[in-house]
This record gives C-alpha cells, structure tokens and sequence, in this order.
C-alpha cells in the first residue's frame, strides 16, 4: 500500500520496499530486474520476490525485452497505468483545477471553474461540483477510481481532515472552522478514501512528483506569499501537527506594533492572498483617471470587478499601471523569500499558484530582490522558478498523494 512520506518510518521493511520499487517503476520504467535492484542496493532475487506479487495484482506488467549486452536478454517492467485512477482537485488564485490521473500520473480529465472571491462556503459547493464534473466526465473509469485528493488553503487537521479556514471578521483575519470537516463531507456523498491536504504543500509534492530533478532534497513552493510547502531531504515537511509552511503571524489586538513602509503591511503579517496587487491597483487608478480609462479600455473591466487577471492581461500589455503594480509585489515577495531562504537554505524556490502569469519581468524582479536581501552563501546556488506544473501543480499533487494512501 502507499503511504505518505511522514508516515514510511511507521512502515514495515516489507511496506517500504513497495513504495520504493513502485516509485522507480513510475519515474523510470520500463526498467529491468537488475536496474531496480541497483537504483534500490537490493539483492535482484528480493526484487523479484516483490515484482511478482505486482504482476499477480496487476498492478506491474511485463513487456518488451531490453536489449542485451550478451547472454539472455532481461525483460523489461512497467507501471499498468490502468490498474487505478485517482481525483485530485487543487484550489489556487484565480481558478479551481479537478483532473482524474492514472497510476502513472497521466491527466485523463481535466476541468476547472474560477475560483469563488465570497465564502468558505461557496469554494466548498464549488470543489464538490468539480468532483462531481469528473466523475461525470470519466464512467468508463469510474469503478477503479480508488479515491480523492484535494489541495486547499488552510489549516489541515489531519485526524479528521477538517479544516480551518482564514476568514475576515470585522475587517481582521481569523479563523473559522467549516460547519463540518471537509473530508467527511466529500467521503460521504462520493463514498471514496480521501486525503485532504494544504495546497502549498500539495503543489510542493506536485513538482517534487513529476518535474523536479533527482538531486533536488530542498525546496520551497511559494503558494503566492501567503503559504509554503516545504521539501527538506526529499520529503514534504509538515512540521509536528501537520501545519508548517504559515507565513504570517498576527495578533489584531496589536495591530499598530506590525506597520512597514514598503505596502500596506509587514512581511511577516498576514497578506491577501493576491499580496495586496488589486488593493494597489485600485489605489493607482484612483489617482489618474486618464490612465484608469486606458486600463479599462485594455482589460475590459472596471473599478467594481477588476481583478488579479486583469492585472496580468494588463502587463502583457506593458501598461504602465499594472507593471509598477506587480514590481511592488515582486519586491514584497522577495523579500518574504529572502527570509525563508537564509533561514533553511533551499536549493531551489518554486513559485505558483497562478502567479506564474505575471510573466518573467516579475520573477525577475522576485529574483533580484532575494540575492540583494540575502546572505550570499545562502543564495549563491539558489534557483527560483516558475512552478512547471503551473495551474495542475496542487490538484496533482493532491491527487499522487491520495493515491499514495490509498492505492493496493
């Protein structure tokens, strides 16, 4: 069975040794006997042991024989790609993405909505209507779907799957709990195992999953610059209760002690989750009306529903209003990865969550604000990126680790 990476040192030899050869299959099959045994420094006999009890579930298939470089040739192994399929749905800054993947990690559907700007209730309806989508989308598939993963902001109570959710009461942040936990909820109209997990951390296992180069242990996912998922020595970081990666702190009965000149709060404060971009927008239209038309004129809105995506429509287009905007934002979000940079020393900084639209101007800027804010060690071999995923990174991640947990 799989399981999660907190949870392989609970794991019997036996349980580890699954996941390990699976693994190896799913990155670099079709691959031979011996070449798992080597990546594994594993006897091929014990492979083999293993291998056959795949083969008995279906779950492993033997094809095409490899090419020998004398004697018999050995055969080549693969992942059945058809041997199950998970839902993964992942919540990011402007829309909601659910994907049904194959054991391989294959997209075999895909659907997505804009994300709801109003309640925690109206994201939950909308994630729920996602899922039912795919299923609607994938009846052909739909007696060997073996579960649900979601990626979703928040506070993830793991013993229940239960959420805490950031609200806004009386114009400051505080956290309100869904009427119910949100893993019961989708278990009990779909009837399906599913994992909850923090769309940042989510994302974070996406990359490392299907993108991020083997000797990449140590990383940094940006979800925006509200939450971080964590990878340190190969393995997503969750921290003691399953919490890590909050980039803020807050305490509203003290709000004056928390004031920055740069934006409109503290690097360590709690940002909206766009960072603040629509609020700065809206403050520079309000003080050129003439530029405020231009805009409007380019992005086809106005002052009441302008958004992030007007935002970055505007910037492909050079406006004036919306690069000076997001530059803003680049140097807040350096600066915020400046700090997590020296404090853990990452080898690479993936940002998404869909700001991967502001184009390469901002990453630029993110860029040269780390290495200025920054100990030189600490960032002399740092790499920041764009998430490769972009949009699909939480849903598939979602999805790899539910199937992690669930697949047999």
């Amino acid at each position: 069975m799989f399981l999660l990476d907190s949870q392989k040192e609970t794991l019997s030899e036996k349980e580890k040794r699954n996941i390990d050869i699976l693994d190896i299959l799913r990155k670099l099959g079709p691959i031979s006997r011996p070449d798992i045994s080597k990546e594994m420094g594993v006897n091929v006999v014990t492979v083999s042991h293993y291998i056959d009890e795949f083969i008995k579930q279906k779950i492993v298939y033997e094809k095409e024989l490899d090419v020998s470089e004398g004697g018999r040739r050995p055969i080549l192994l693969d992942l059945n790609p058809q041997a199950g399929f998970v839902i993964g749905v992942g919540l990011n800054l402007m829309n909601i993405v659910g994907i049904l993947i194959d054991l391989k990690g294959n997209i075999i559907t895909k659907t997505q909505v804009n994300r709801p700007l109003s309640s925690v209730k109206d994201i939950t309806e909308c994630l729920l209507e996602l899922v039912r989508e795919i299923l609607r989308r994938s009846k052909e598939h739909a007696f060997n779907i073996k579960g649900i993963g979601v990626g979703i902001a928040g506070l993830i109570n793991k013993k229940n799957n239960s959420i805490h959710w950031p609200q806004k009461i009386d114009g400051y942040y505080t956290y309100a709990s869904l009427d119910l936990p949100l893993g019961d909820l989708i278990e009990k109209e779909f009837d399906l195992p599913v994992l909850i997990e923090n769309d940042a951390t989510a994302a974070c296992f996406g990359e490392k999953w299907f993108v991020l180069e083997q000797n990449i242990k140590d990383a940094i996912f940006m979800f925006s610059g509200v939450g971080s998922g964590i990878m340190i020595n190969g393995d997503c970081y969750r921290g003691f209760g399953g919490y890590a990666g909050e980039l803020s702190i807050c305490n509203y009965k003290e709000e004056d002690d928390f004031n920055c000149s740069l934006g409109n709060s503290c690097f360590m404060k709690r940002w909206e989750i766009d960072m603040g971009i629509v609020s700065d927008l809206k403050a520079a239209l309000a003080k050129d009306k003439e530029k405020a038309n231009d805009f409007f004129k380019l992005t086809s809105s106005n002052i009441d529903n302008v958004d992030l995506k007007s935002v970055f429509i505007a910037n492909r287009s050079k406006n004036e209003i919306a690069l000076q905007v997001l530059e803003t934002a680049a140097r807040r979000l350096g600066i915020k990865i400046a700090y997590l940079v020296n404090l853990l020393n990452p080898q690479v900084v993936i940002i998404g969550g869909g700001l991967e639209e502001a184009g390469e101007n901002f990453l630029s800027k993110v860029t040269s604000t780390v290495r200025s804010w920054t100990f030189r060690e600490t960032a002399e071999d740092l790499k920041i990126v764009y998430s490769q995923l972009r949009e699909n990174a939480a849903a598939l991640g979602a999805a790899s680790l539910a199937m992690q947990k669930v697949f047999v």
